[in-house]
C-alpha cells in the first residue's frame, strides 16, 4: 500500500493540531495528537511499495511541513507546560501525587 494518502491525511491534522493550539484548546489536540499517532503506526506497518520520483518528492515535503507543524505546536505548548509545572510545584506535598 502506499503511505501518501496516510502522510496527506496526517499532514491535514497536523495542521488542524496547529489550530489548537494556537487557541490553547489542549483537549482538542490530545484527540488530534491520538489520530496522528494512529496514523503513524499505519504508515510504520505499511509495506512500502516501489514509488515514483514526484511521489517520493510530495511524500519529503509533507513531512516537511508536518515537521514545522510539530514544531509550531511545540512552541505554544512549551509554555503552557511550564506554567503547568510552576502551578504543579506551588502545590502543597503529597498533592500533586493524589490529584
Amino acid at each position: 500500500m502506499n503511505s501518501l494518502p496516510l502522510l496527506e491525511d496526517m499532514h491535514q491534522i497536523s495542521s488542524h493540531m496547529v489550530d489548537a493550539a494556537r487557541a490553547n484548546d489542549w483537549d482538542r489536540l490530545v484527540t488530534l495528537e491520538l489520530d496522528v499517532s494512529a496514523l503513524r503506526q499505519r504508515i510504520a506497518d505499511n509495506d512500502e511499495e516501489a514509488t515514483s520520483p514526484s511521489e517520493r518528492a510530495r511524500k519529503v515535503a509533507l513531512m516537511k511541513q508536518i515537521l514545522a507543524h510539530d514544531a509550531e505546536v511545540r512552541r505554544h505548548v512549551e509554555p503552557w507546560m511550564a506554567q503547568v509545572k510552576v502551578f504543579l510545584g506551588k502545590l502543597p506535598a503529597g498533592r500533586a501525587e493524589n490529584g
